[in-house]
């Protein structure tokens, strides 16, 4: 015959967490309820399972091996429990920023809904760097890794820095193939003229020219002025892979900066049926 299963939950947290206060925070009850509890199971055992003490309560050794098999019987139901539901979800929330969105996501996103007709697809703004658990979302795509305890980081792009002009551009005001010819040209900012300055002090050029130009505080508006053949931009090349493949885009130089850096689709290490599907459909489409 078993305990009744709330004594046994609130024995369990009293003994993890060594406090009857910090077990009632982790259940969503009083102290009161937790004291009680654990009482109704000293008085089923017939025998105390804490010592009482004017700091707290401290586990009683005879106890620990029931708290021991309780924890470690509590995560495999949990586990399960969480597997059951995840793989039942059919709503598939997906956080990314903008620059990833426009070029990638959006633009194929209708082979996946198309592939996967059972998942109901939502698709938020994120901001670089935010991490997972900031979003409450599925599934997260944005520069950097997100090191939290239970997720897992994807890479897909390098973030390498390279200046970019339009075909356009360079047909208007000539070939810009030297650094002095890039110093004079229209500098186009994202969001600060510091990654120029990064640039130039990378190509020994630092000081050459004074930061001049449009700041485009979104990149994507940074993205549509150096297509539209406004001038130049640092840009990630992996990221407009395409538009430089097609020609839209011309790489000025083998000069480059944020070489480190890389953009990520980050999930939960325990993730759905949906989340595992989109991973692995966006990989294959990164790829392609």
């Amino acid at each position: 015959m078993l305990p009744p299963l709330g004594m046994l939950r609130a024995f369990e947290a009293a003994s993890r967490l060594a406090s009857f206060s910090r077990a009632a925070d982790e259940l969503h009850v009083t102290h009161a309820a937790v004291s009680h509890q654990i009482r109704l199971l000293e008085e089923w055992f017939g025998r105390p399972l804490f010592a009482r003490e004017k700091r707290g309560v401290r586990l009683l050794d005879e106890a620990r091996d029931l708290a021991t098999v309780l924890t470690a019987s509590f995560g495999r139901i949990s586990t399960e429990a969480e597997r059951l539901h995840l793989n039942a979800k059919t709503q598939l929330s997906v956080a990314c920023i903008p620059s990833i969105a426009t070029r990638w996501l959006i633009p194929a996103l209708g082979e996946f809904l198309a592939a996967h007709s059972e998942v109901d697809v939502k698709v938020v703004y994120a901001m670089a760097e935010q991490q997972l658990r900031e979003t409450g979302c599925d599934l997260l795509i944005t520069l950097g890794a997100d090191k939290s305890e239970g997720t897992r980081s994807d890479r897909l792009f390098s973030r390498i820095n390279r200046p970019v002009a339009s075909p356009r551009y360079l047909e208007r005001v000539g070939a810009l193939n030297s650094l002095q010819a890039i110093a004079g040209a229209d500098l186009l900012h994202d969001e600060t003229t510091s990654r120029w300055r990064d640039w130039f002090a990378r190509s020994g050029q630092e000081g050459a020219r004074a930061m001049r130009g449009p700041v485009f505080q979104d990149f994507n508006l940074l993205a549509t002025a150096v297509i539209a053949g406004h001038g130049v931009a640092l840009c990630p090349v992996e990221v407009f892979r395409r538009e430089i493949d097609s020609g839209d885009l011309v790489v000025l130089s083998d000069i480059a900066t944020l070489e480190d850096e890389s953009y990520f689709l980050i999930t939960r290490t325990s993730r759905s049926k949906a989340a595992s599907a989109f991973s692995d459909w966006f990989a294959t489409v990164v790829k392609a």
